[in-house]
């Protein structure tokens, strides 16, 4: 009973920092489950649930609000829906600290981002065709490491012209797909806590809505991904510290 109260504490407390920036607390829940002892296939699985939770509190925000750009974000989510489970499947077929390794670059590169992404668009390419392809190849990349894609996908889009505030309401809205499509695969070959699950769901839409208070009302975009990023930076250097055998 303790270890659910902690879980749900951690999974309020990331979701209401990561949902002030935009993002899913699954990519910071997975590793930090890890570290507590949880075999890291589970973690993902969980923080897959996590993230959902959240990014579904904002898509439901967004879809009330008139926001969605449904053009745009349906080429992006069908493919991502059907790519993210492929890599889900096939992450079983790869050595754990293979698929730990690739997921500590993508914490490192998130925070990167975070800190230093240059908004200045370098390409424009915007083309439905090519939506389709950046969803298949991020849905691909989220499933396998275990993540909503996030991540990826808003410096992504953003490199090849689309504008910030529309990949921000797109992103929240397509991430919920590929993350439930991911999961659904590790749930059909690992035993999962149900109870677990409906803890971290509650605490992640609980995270969720508190975040999306707090960034209105009182911290700055700018504060908000210092504090992401450093997060994301203390688990990668702690994920680094492992592989290095210290």
């Amino acid at each position: 009973m303790h270890d659910y109260i902690l879980y749900g504490f951690i999974t309020l407390l990331l979701s209401s920092i990561f949902s002030m920036g935009g993002a899913g607390s699954g990519i910071a829940l997975i590793p930090i489950l890890n570290f507590l002892g949880f075999d890291f296939t589970m973690a993902k699985a969980v923080g897959l649930f996590a993230g959902a939770s959240t990014t579904i509190t904002s898509s439901v925000m967004n879809i009330k609000r008139k926001a969605i750009d449904y053009k745009f974000v349906l080429p992006i989510a069908s493919t991502m829906l059907i790519f993210a489970p492929i890599g889900a499947y096939l992450s079983r077929f790869i050595d754990e600290e293979i698929v730990k390794f690739f997921f500590m670059l993508l914490l490192f590169y998130s925070a990167s981002m975070m800190l230093f992404g240059k908004k200045k668009t370098l390409y424009h390419l915007e083309s439905y065709a090519l939506l389709f392809f950046i969803g298949a190849c991020v849905g691909f990349v989220a499933g396998l490491l275990g993540v909503g894609g996030g991540n990826i996908l808003i410096p992504l889009l953003a490199l090849v012209g689309f504008a910030p505030k529309k990949v921000a309401v797109a992103v929240s809205f397509v991430v919920p797909f590929s993350a439930l499509g991911s999961f659904a695969t590790y749930a059909s070959y690992i035993h999962l806590d149900w109870i677990l699950l409906c803890v971290v769901a509650i605490s992640a839409i609980m995270g969720g809505y508190a975040g999306n208070y707090l960034m209105h009302f009182k911290l700055k975009p700018q504060q908000v991904k210092k504090i992401m990023a450093s997060i994301l930076y203390l688990l990668a250097l702690k994920l680094a510290w492992h592989f290095m055998g210290l």
